[in-house]
């Protein structure tokens, strides 16, 4: 349990607990609007902490957290849980489907300012220590980052181990400053009373712009949930009760009180807790803090993307394991360059922590807005619970999260459109890909060959065998494999064994050893073999045809040989998408991981033909 919380402590909050370096610098800050009174000092810094209180502790760790799907969670878990509640006939079951695959691309939205504001936020500290830096922030952090995607094809197994000692270290200086400056300013607790927060939410003037600076507050909520399936919702639990939430609590009582007694603070209140001689080590601790936030969501992206590619909603691409231990950590060479190009532009192009702002906050409503909705479907329909309990349940933070949403989307304009935008974009790919896929289904479907009567009709005068056994891959919906048609057309052979195998990627995050293969005898030495994989299962067909020996099928490996039908997409006019549409569904097929490498199929085993599809 202590070295699970440590761990959590170290990945899942550091989003979340970098938060204080620049939430209540945007508070005050001109964008906001919002005059530096004590009045609305106590209500900005209640309304954090109950913010804190009811959002991240009520909704999140309390509440979503038992929501988890098998162990795992995050919104691919969420949707595919909806999703099983109400069922594949349900009228929901679409909508939720898109309403999921929006939260999913919303996260790379996020996925992209989280490394970019965290960083530069940190860097920002040397503009404080004297003007000369101001200059050369942009330009440190470009280097910080570029040197953190560099190293990202090494992994996290190495320095890992000392996330969550570090990210200590940055809790316990949030709450030592917060001390320090609340014994100064002992009246700042009166914030902790939730009538300053109400108070405040009453001038609708000031407290609804104020939202879409607070919300800044809560980011990495959905982090902690995705990560459940590392930690556990308990090691979760310990952490944010014992230590993160003590220590954000403390940091922002304590800038309120800095800010109570010196106003002049308020351009950086974060840097200026201490003094001036403590900002050149805050400088150092906050960006080894911030590194350590934007680690953990740069492999939250991945881990997204993996789960993505397994429920056939992108493109297989190149997955490396970076570590020996732990399958969790993985390393996509094309997500990792393709984000920090769009991480190095962001960065260039809004120029500070302030305007990143900006651009931060609807991402993260519309994901929590998202989630909101999804969680009401799985206590509804999954756990059965009472619909006046469901709707009030989650109708309450559903309302609040529609005022962040809201409040957030007044900032379309002044860079709020960058993360929408980028979500429209990931959105569109994926929706073209899956669709895509299912033109190409149809169509195979359509000039399919049914299997058992094609072997009935082979066998009346069977074609010479050969030693050795033959794996075709098949789709669900093929009929007789192309491979195997141009085996016999070609060759005039057929292996002495012949095995179908077919792939099922069921919406769960693992299916257990038990239940992954199931072997159907077709007569004459011929299988159909039907493997199942969870989207956080590692396909590996030497490693499933292993497990057929439980059903009296064994292999030798370097007696078998792998057949896959290499499909040419071509898109034609007529019906199936718009052309534009097409031509990226072509792209992408074109540019997709082989197959043969991403099922760990070895290469001197592999024959390949190819086949032409029309869409």
């Amino acid at each position: 349990m202590a070295g699970l919380t440590l761990a959590a402590i170290g990945i899942v909050y550091g989003d979340i607990g970098t938060s204080p370096l620049y939430t209540m610098k945007e508070m005050f800050s001109k964008e906001h609007g919002i005059p530096l009174t004590e009045a609305n000092l106590f209500g900005v810094v209640s309304l954090i902490l109950w913010g804190l209180i009811i959002i991240v502790a009520l909704k999140y760790v309390t509440l979503i957290l038992r929501a988890d799907n098998r162990g795992e969670g995050g919104i691919m878990a969420l949707t595919a849980m909806a999703l099983e509640s109400v069922g594949k006939k349900s009228k929901w079951h679409f909508t939720l489907f898109v309403l999921g695959l929006f939260g999913a691309a919303l996260f790379y939205g996020d996925g992209v300012i989280t490394p970019a504001i965290s960083v530069l936020s940190a860097i920002e500290g040397l503009e404080v220590a004297t003007p000369a830096f101001q200059p050369f922030v942009v330009p440190i952090t470009l280097v910080v980052l570029i040197l953190l995607y560099a190293v990202q094809y090494k992994g996290t197994a190495g320095i890992g181990k000392w996330f969550g000692p570090i990210m200590v270290i940055w809790f316990a200086a949030l709450a030592a400053m917060g001390v320090y400056n609340i014994l100064k300013m002992p009246q700042i607790l009166a914030a902790l009373n939730p009538v300053y927060a109400l108070q405040f939410m009453g001038n609708y003037h000031l407290a609804f712009p104020a939202l879409a600076a607070v919300v800044l507050a809560f980011t990495g909520a959905e982090a902690l949930y995705a990560d459940m399936g590392h930690f556990g919702r308990q090691p979760i639990r310990f952490a944010w009760f014992v230590a993160v939430f003590p220590a954000l609590a403390l940091n922002y009582l304590g800038q309120g009180a800095l800010l109570l007694s010196n106003p002049a603070t308020a351009e950086n209140p974060f840097y200026q807790q201490l003094g001036a001689w403590s900002i050149y080590p805050l400088v150092a601790l906050s960006a080894v803090a911030t590194v350590i936030a934007s680690q953990a969501t740069i492999s939250g992206t991945f881990s997204m993307t993996k789960q993505a590619i397994s429920l056939g909603i992108l493109p297989r691409m190149e997955i490396m394991h970076t570590s020996a231990k732990e399958i969790g950590q993985i390393y996509i060479p094309a997500v990792n360059w393709m984000q920090l190009i769009v991480v190095v532009a962001a960065v260039v192009g809004f120029g500070s922590s302030s305007n990143l702002a900006s651009a931060y906050g609807i991402a993260v409503t519309g994901t929590m807005l998202v989630t909101s909705l999804l969680t009401f479907f799985v206590i509804r329909y999954g756990w059965k619970y009472n619909l006046l309990l469901c709707i009030l349940a989650t109708g309450f933070f559903l309302f609040i999260d529609l005022a962040l949403f809201s409040a957030n989307a007044l900032k379309f304009f002044h860079g709020g459109w960058f993360p929408v935008v980028l979500g429209i974009v990931m959105f569109t790919v994926m929706v073209t890909w899956k669709r895509g896929r299912e033109l190409v289904f149809d169509n195979l479907k359509k000039h399919a060959i049914p299997l058992e009567e094609f072997l009935q009709s082979l066998f009346v005068s069977p074609p010479t065998r050969v030693y050795g056994t033959a794996v075709f891959l098949r789709g669900e919906a093929d009929g007789v494999p192309h491979a195997l048609l141009h085996n016999l057309s070609h060759n005039k052979i057929l292996h002495e064994r012949v095995v179908f195998l077919t792939l099922y990627n069921r919406e769960i995050p693992w299916v257990p050893f038990s239940e992954r293969v199931k072997v159907t005898s077709l007569g004459n030495a011929c299988y159909q073999v039907d493997v199942f994989y969870g989207f956080k299962n590692e396909p590996d067909i030497p490693a499933a045809l292993e497990l057929c020996a439980q059903h009296g099928l064994t292999f030798e490996p370097m007696e078998t040989s792998y057949f896959i039908s290499r499909q040419t997409i071509i898109s034609s006019p007529g019906s199936g998408m718009a052309a534009w549409r097409e031509g990226l569904f072509v792209a992408m097929s074109r540019n997709a991981r082989d197959a043969a490498d991403y099922y760990q199929i070895p290469s001197n085993r592999v024959i390949e033909v190819g086949a032409q599809v029309e869409i």
